[in-house]
This record gives C-alpha cells, structure tokens and sequence, in this order.
C-alpha cells in the first residue's frame, strides 16, 4: 500500500483498529532498530574469534542490509526502509553520532598531547602526510575514472575529502584493538595512541576546511570563494569562544558544582552538546564539529567526565550508534563498483592507504629509533580506520563531492584496513611483556609481591596483607596491579584515561603532573609511612582485559617481575574465573583475600595479630608453611601451627615441619 509522507502518523490505532503499525513513524523506528541491533550483535558474535572491533561488524551489517545484499529486494526494503523513513531514522542516528563526538573529544586531553613529545608527533605527522600526499596524487585520476560529472565537483574539495579519508587514524577503534591484544599499556600501545590523537586533530582540521570549500552543495553549485572564508573564519572565531570563555565556564561549574548540583551539571553538559552542534551547523560546517570541539573543552580532571562517560556511553555506543552504521549501509550499493577497472580502482585505493599510512609510520619510528619489528606494528595500528573515516565519507556525499561508486569503494577500503590490522599485528608483534618488569638486580631487594585490586574496597585489606608479610631483614617491593574488566561495552574513553599511568617510566613522563586516583594514593600514602621503618617501594601496573584472559596478565606480570607471592582480592560474582585460572597457572604462591570488610578498628591497631596455620603435607601446605613464617617475623604477629598427622598417609605426605616457625 502506498503511504503518503506529508500524512505519517507517529503512532497507529493498532491492528484491531485497521491499521498498520509500519506505515506509522515510531512502530516502524521500533523494528528498524530491532534489526540493527540484532545483525550487529550477530555479526559481532560471528567475528569474535578473530578478534575484530565490533566497528567492523557494524559496518558489514550496515552493508549487508543495504542495497547490496538484503535492500536487493524490493518488497523488504518497501517494508522495512521504506523511503520516507529515511530522513526519521538518520534524524535519530544523528543524534547517536552527535554525542559520540562529544565522547571523541572527552578521549582528547589536550594537557596529555602537549606533553607527549616529538616522537608521537613526528610519527602522526608522517602517517597522515604521506597517505595524503598519495591520495591527492591519485585524486586527479579517480576524479576523471569514476565521476560521470566530474566538472561539477570542485577539484581541491574533492582532493581533500580523498586524502583525509586515507589518511584518517580512528583513534576509538584503535584503543579498542590495543586493548583486546593486551598492548594498550606497552609503551607500543602508547605511542600509537598519542599518534593517533594527533592524527584525529589534523584530521578533523582538515575535514572542517574540505567542507568549507565550494562544491556542488545542492543548488549552491557554483558558490562564491567569499563564502569558505567566512565559514572558516566563523568557525575559527567559534573556536577561539570555546577555549577562552566556554572552557573556564566549565571549569568553574564543575569545581563548585558537579558535588552538590551533579545532575544539573550532566543536563547542562548534554545541552551544550547541542547547542555547539546547532551553532556549527548554522555556521555551514558540519554539526558534528561543534560536538567534538565542545568534548575537548570539558575538564578532564576529576570523576566529572567519568561520570559523563558512565552516563551516555552505553546508550549512544550500545543503541544510536548502530543506527548510524545502518544509514552508512543503506546508502552504499556495492553493486556500482561493477567492471574490471571498477575493482581495479578499488584496489588501487586500498593499496595506497596502505602503503602511504604504513611505509610513513615505519620510516618515521625508525628515524625515531624504535626497533623494526615494533615500527611495523605502528604502522598497521595507524592503519585502522572505522566510524570517523564513515563521518568522513557521508559528508562528503551529501556535499555531493562523492557518487555512489567513488562512496562504495571508500566504504570498502575503510572495512578492509580495519579487519587486516588485528591479524596484521598478531602476525607482527610478539610482546615480550617485559613493558612492566623491573630487574634491577638489587640483591638486597629480597621480596617482592604483587597485589592485584580491582577498586579502592580492595586497598586496605590488601595493605594489611602486606604489612603482615614485612620482613625486617632486607626491602619490600609492592607491584599493584589494577584489574580492570574489558567488556564489548566498555568505553575506549575509560580505557584510554585509566591506563595513561601504567608505572612504565615512559608513560609516567606522559603523565607528569595528573593528579593520582585513589588507589595510587592510598599506597603512596603507605609507603611513606612504611618507608620510615623499612625500605618499601611500590610500582603500580594496570590490566585492562577480559575476565577469561586476565589471569594471563596476571601471570605474565608475577614471572618477568620476579614476584616471591601473588595476592588476589576477595571473590566477587563474575571473578571466580580470574581467581582459579591465577591459581592453576601461577608458578608462585598466590593468597586469595576471603573478605575485604574486615578493615582492622583503631582500637584493635595495637593488639597481636593471631593467625592460625593448619598442615597436612604437600607442595600447598609447604607454601602456606613458608608464607607463616614471613608473617611470623613480625612483631605483632603470632603463628598458631596445627599440624595433622596420620600414619595412614603415604609417605609423600610425610613433611618435617621443624625450624620453619620459631
């Protein structure tokens, strides 16, 4: 039945009243996300055993339900996307897109960037210099090979959307594959981050100058140069507002009122959003612009963009984002690429992306001086492409810079760099996992523990741990380990600020001068006050990965480090996997905290410690034996040993417990 779509309904009268809920706005909305989500998800689970972002699975499914493969069939996409659905559903996927720039800009610091050094901006500058430079040498050819038209498209708009969508890093994507391969705390990880946000500013740069240039902007096709300059110094001036008066604003509001008017913060944060998005658009650059430019002015310091991230991540990554990936898909027919020298053109593309960005990074960090097996590595990590290069390409058609063919080849290459990095990586890079081992050989350095926490609940138990296992004949060397849990939902914007002080003196360069989170300050707080009475020194290390691989980190940590213990924190639903798996692999004894309540009053600070000590026999008991006897050499310590004995026990049970405990 034709629906006409001056007269669409929000909501239908239901069936029993005859009518049908798909020719109304929101019913349909409802089952269009509903598909999104599940093609997403499906695919999401498809790919997972080979380790691929879930951007990948978004953008096959966004291709797979557009005219390329389901969207082929008239009748479904009458019924499902029908025509004058369009404009409702990239309304709203809009939206999604909206506040996800504004998370961008909340993974920016500008402090951290400032603060990175030459390397990473000499590496950036190379791995978006040289791809750019190919695009716009091949620009000229794929202008006059894929246009029809290719009069009607200014040349240099259509040079610059070609170079950026080559040279374009996705740095979301990029933390996320660092973190699903366990790199986003080498100092490899690292480097690719930094270069990577270096890379999405010069990025988003040169994006805001390609749209400000005259092209084929509906009927404006012939536009007049005056009106770029006024864009850009518009958007120029809007910029400049932003830092000097917006960007203390919020400063102040968040310092005197994110306790006290939290909520009110969060709803004025989320309408500036908008608000900036309005004002780009009103400007003539994209709305999106605004977005990010207002994420980057937010304080960083503090829980307040934490609390930001925690509130509309899931919601705008887990629900409107998809949507997004799906408009992207239903524009791209990879039918138009049809023809010999159509594919060819396609090959051509994916080859210069890949050669510019991954030769210029590799010559780079080799003058850089970092090893070639390394410099390989960062090459394929800025390779990565994923929802910016598609931000990049839908903008580019609706200035009408792009056709539907040059489009569909761009959204292929961006597909195919994205799912070559991890394999490429895993191919490549062997980490030796030594980022955070410390050898310094000290020989009197003759304990060492590794204390994992998951939250700041976790601290004070675990110190009274350690105390406990002080020894008065030589120093103490803590290493905390962080265990954060990696999810398909986690934010690669928490992931990125959490692990920037990894305890690698690299990345403590980085970070000098970002205040401590409670955790590190609750150890340096015990160690100075410990460092009185007995050398100690604490080194904190962070693990970000899934509950099923963690005890790898774990492991790995506990072995290059030289750790006598491991110390896990209490059971908590969900980490029994971590605990066991720690246990069955360690090659050191490992204690598991079976209550973090038990603090210790002030009242009981004075008071010996009693700590019971049951043997049987066997290699367990023989740990449990020489740990009792650390603990037994502290002054407030008392060892109570129950020893077991049975002669029906065979005789490799038989242990001689004397002189361990005096």
């Amino acid at each position: 039945m034709a629906v006409n779509g001056t007269s669409i309904k929000t909501a239908s009268d239901g069936v029993w009243g005859g009518d049908n809920p798909l020719n109304c706005a929101f019913p349909l909305l409802i089952i269009q996300v509903t598909i999104v989500l599940f093609t997403s998800r499906f695919l999401t689970l498809l790919l997972k055993p080979l380790r691929q972002p879930k951007v990948v699975a978004e953008i096959l499914g966004g291709i797979l339900l557009g005219p390329s493969a389901l969207g082929r069939n008239k009748e479904f996409v009458k019924l499902v996307f029908p025509e004058w659905s369009t404009p409702i559903l990239e309304s709203v996927a809009s939206i999604g897109l909206l506040f996800f720039l504004f998370l961008v800009g909340l993974e920016l610091d500008l402090t951290v960037l400032g603060r990175t050094g030459k390397k990473a901006f000499a590496i950036s500058f190379a791995g978006i210099s040289l791809p750019f430079v190919l695009g716009a040498g091949v620009s000229l050819f794929l202008r006059r090979a894929v246009e029809e038209d290719h009069e009607s498209t200014g040349y240099w708009q259509f040079l610059l959307f070609i170079g950026v969508s080559l040279s374009i890093t996705a740095f979301p994507v990029l933390a996320r594959i660092l973190a699903e391969l366990k790199l986003l705390t080498t100092s490899v990880g690292q480097t690719a981050l930094a270069a990577a946000a270096f890379n999405d500013m010069a990025a988003w740069i040169l994006l805001a100058l390609a749209v400000a240039l005259p092209g084929s902007h509906d009927n404006h096709k012939h536009a007049s140069p005056l009106i770029s300059i006024w864009v850009l110094l518009s958007g120029f001036a809007f910029v400049i507002f932003m830092i000097f008066v917006i960007r203390p604003t919020m400063k102040w509001i968040v310092q005197n009122y994110a306790s006290t008017m939290h909520e009110a913060c969060i709803c004025l944060t989320l309408a500036g959003v908008l608000v900036s998005g309005f004002i780009t658009d009103l400007i003539g650059l994209h709305s999106i612009f605004g977005a990010f430019v207002f994420g980057l002015i937010v304080p960083k310091n503090g829980s307040f963009s934490d609390q930001l991230v925690e509130r509309i991540e899931d919601f705008v990554s887990g629900l409107l984002l998809p949507l997004y990936f799906a408009s992207s898909g239903l524009k791209t027919d990879v039918n138009k690429i049809n023809g010999a020298e159509a594919w060819g053109i396609l090959a051509l593309v994916i080859s210069t992306a890949c050669v510019g960005k991954i030769i210029g990074t590799f010559l780079m960090a080799m003058m850089c001086t970092i090893s070639a097996r390394e410099s390989l590595t960062l090459g394929f990590l800025m390779n990565t492409k994923g929802l910016v290069e598609l931000v990049v390409l839908n903008i580019g058609k609706e200035k009408k810079v792009l056709n539907d063919e040059m489009f569909a080849i761009l959204v292929l290459m961006a597909l195919v760099t994205t799912f070559m990095t991890t394999p490429s990586v895993v191919a490549v890079y062997k980490p030796l996992n030594n980022d955070g081992s410390d050898s310094t050989g000290d020989e009197k350095e003759k304990l060492r523990i590794l204390a994992c926490v998951r939250g700041p609940q976790d601290v004070p138990c675990i110190i009274k741990l350690v105390e406990s296992l002080g020894t008065s004949n030589g120093s103490l060397k803590v290493y905390v380990m962080h265990l954060m849990e990696l999810t398909e939902l986690s934010s690669s914007i928490s992931m990125v600020q959490r692990t920037r002080r990894n305890g690698v003196p690299f990345i403590d360069k980085l970070c000098k001068g970002r205040p401590r989170d409670q955790i590190e300050a609750a150890f340096s707080i015990y160690g100075q006050v410990r460092d009185q009475k007995q050398r100690i020194r604490i080194r904190h290390l962070k693990s970000v990965s899934a509950l099923g691989t963690m005890h790898e980190d774990i492991c790995n940590a506990a072995e290059h480090n030289k750790v006598w213990m491991i110390i896990l924190p209490h059971l908590i639903t969900g980490w029994g996997v971590v605990n066991e798996r720690v246990m069955e692999y360690a090659k050191c004894p490992v204690v598991a905290v079976l209550d973090h309540k038990e603090t210790g009053e002030s009242s009981s600070r004075d008071r010996p410690k009693r700590i019971g000590l049951v043997f049987i026999g066997g290699i367990n008991d023989r740990k449990a034996l020489e740990i009792g006897s650390r603990m037994a050499q502290h002054p407030k310590t008392k060892i109570t040993l129950l020893r077991i004995s049975d002669s029906t026990l065979t005789s490799g049970y038989s242990e001689k417990v004397k002189n361990h405990l005096h």
